[in-house]
């Protein structure tokens, strides 16, 4: 039943989406889905060169798309968002007829396609991609300007996908196993992109082309451009896996207030490995780069835009004053590295993986850094950020997202496993384990769950049930009189039966409710809360 009860969760779901097929569209299933013109090939390598070009908005490029045949196929699906425009796509020399629909491209392929033979395909692009509003919320490519009115440009699509921007196989589950960036900017500008800076070149106009090399799997979107007048000092932090690199990209004229805030990163990394391991990329190094958005988990990259203030843009997202002591999107966006980056999920609908975790890593790096009586103030704080409204888990097959409960609630609920389980050290190395296990792999949510399920030799299907994928979290009714406590859990999930700690009567004790009442032995008028570790409802009838 452990393996079943997720596969059957996710099928009610998947039954779910179709039931609602009038909200999606067929644009929806193509960019969601793994359609006929995306299953017979694997990408093993992106190799993407870009013209930015601020005075007109526009970019242009190519991308040599590198893939294993793993089927049959006649029909490439290639993704590149309006307005962006396919110019042209060759394969052995010959150039290739392709058809648009909306936001994707359907290339007619002509050679013969052995299956495991590895192939390349050059695709031409161009145009002014869809221009971000207010990033990294609606996505898109920002083109802003620094306090002395020079180009700051920057890349934020997570959700919205890559193909705003540059032409691919644009599912989360599609990872190349390493990719080069070259990008050309005007003189004076440099471009900051994930992994390894190869070379710097000036070009014969007066531009200069920044070449990056990422030596790991990467998902599309975060692939990053950070174009901008930056300084550039670096640092090194002496991990788990060696000797990793510490780079930081930042606006030339804030360089002494950065060298100072940015402090807390090897304390902030040595938390992070003590809890989760090894920094997943340190062929690629670690980077903060100072953009024009509040900021983004762009791999090995992070996207930093918090303006050097403690908490979220100076305010403390729990209320408890402990998220204030540090910047929360430096520790928010990195902790990103090892849920989103390292382990990254097949399928949007189950970003709870990635967000859960995530702000679940403000709450171990609070601890760590200042006790665990801190770290549980925190997040037990952030609760009243918890809307409850729809649930967590989307609808699969249609990149669309649950409720971004996915962060807080998400947070208090692997809290609450936590106390389940009971065993910090155990705890720790469930998290350790996910974070080698899955290494550098897309996995979905259902894998993520039956692995914490093996490793903590506790069954909490009916827990990720009620709390993935029901929207009120559960409701413990309780009655005191006639000297006993009455008392069930009200939920969602049939026959739900999670422990839960409580003080009743002076007393610490665990109880095991169910569904229908219970009772024990307490004197009327006795005081009887839960422990506030567990995030549940009490509700006295």
């Amino acid at each position: 039943m452990t393996r079943l009860l997720p596969f059957l969760l996710t099928l009610l779901c998947v039954t779910n989406a179709f039931s609602q097929q009038n909200r999606f569209s067929r644009q929806d299933t193509l960019r969601g889905s793994l359609g006929a013109g995306r299953t017979w090939w694997d990408v093993t390598y992106y190799d993407l060169s870009l013209r930015v070009l601020p005075e007109t908005k526009s970019i242009e490029g190519t991308n040599v798309i590198h893939y294993r045949v793993t089927g049959e196929g006649k029909q490439m699906q290639i993704d590149l968002q309006q307005p962006m425009e396919l110019q042209k796509a060759v394969q052995d020399g010959k150039e290739l007829t392709f058809t648009r629909e909306g936001n994707v491209f359907f290339i007619d392929i002509q050679a013969d396609q052995p299956k495991g033979k590895l192939k390349q395909i050059a695709l031409t692009f161009g145009g002014k991609p869809r221009e971000a509003k207010n990033a990294p919320w609606d996505g898109g490519i920002v083109w802003k300007k620094d306090s002395l009115n020079r180009p700051w440009i920057a890349s934020a699509c997570q959700g919205l996908g890559a193909s705003v921007f540059w032409p691919n196989k644009d599912h989360q589950s599609e990872e190349p196993d390493s990719m080069r960036i070259a990008v050309n900017v005007p003189a004076g500008l440099t471009n900051v992109s994930n992994g390894r800076l190869r070379s710097k070149k000036t070009e014969t106009d007066g531009t200069t082309t920044f070449t990056w090399f990422v030596t790991n799997p990467i998902n599309n979107y975060d692939v990053a451009l950070n174009i901008g007048h930056y300084a550039h000092f670096s640092d090194t932090f002496k991990g788990e896996a060696g000797t990793l690199p510490l780079e930081f990209w930042v606006l030339d004229y804030h360089l002494p207030v950065a060298k100072q805030h940015f402090g807390v990163t090897k304390p902030m990394m040595q938390c992070f490995e003590h809890w989760f391991g090894p920094y997943p990329f340190y062929e690629d190094t670690y980077k903060l780069v100072e953009t024009p958005h509040l900021g983004m988990e762009h791999q090995s990259a992070v996207a930093y835009g918090n303006q050097y203030k403690m908490g979220y843009r100076g305010k403390d997202l729990s209320g408890s004053g402990w998220g204030l002591k540090w910047d929360f999107i430096i520790i928010h966006e990195t902790g990103h590295e090892w849920f989103g980056n390292n382990i990254t999920t097949k399928d949007i609908a189950d970003m709870w993986v990635h967000e859960s975790f995530t702000n679940y890593s403000e709450t171990l790096f609070t601890e760590c850094r200042y006790g665990k009586a801190a770290g549980n103030a925190y997040l037990q704080g952030i609760r009243k950020n918890i809307a409850n409204d729809i649930p967590i888990t989307g609808p699969y097959g249609v990149n669309t997202e649950g409720s971004g409960d996915m962060y807080y609630k998400g947070a208090n609920m692997l809290h609450t496993i936590r106390q389940i389980i009971g065993n910090d050290e155990r705890f720790r190395q469930i998290l350790r384990g996910l974070n080698k296990t899955f290494r550098h792999q897309t996995v979905t949510g259902a894998q993520v769950e039956e692995f914490i399920n093996k490793k903590s030799g506790i069954n909490f299907d009916k827990v990720f049930a009620q709390y993935l994928r029901y929207t009120q979290p559960p409701v413990l009714e309780y009655s005191i009189g006639g000297g006993q406590l009455k008392y069930r859990w009200v939920t969602d999930v049939k026959d739900f039966d999670m422990p839960l700690k409580v003080k009743a009567g002076g007393k610490t004790l665990t109880l095991q409710p169910r569904t229908e009442w219970k009772t024990m032995p307490l004197k009327n008028g006795s005081a009887f809360e839960a422990d506030p570790n567990y995030y549940v409802i009490l509700r006295k009838v």
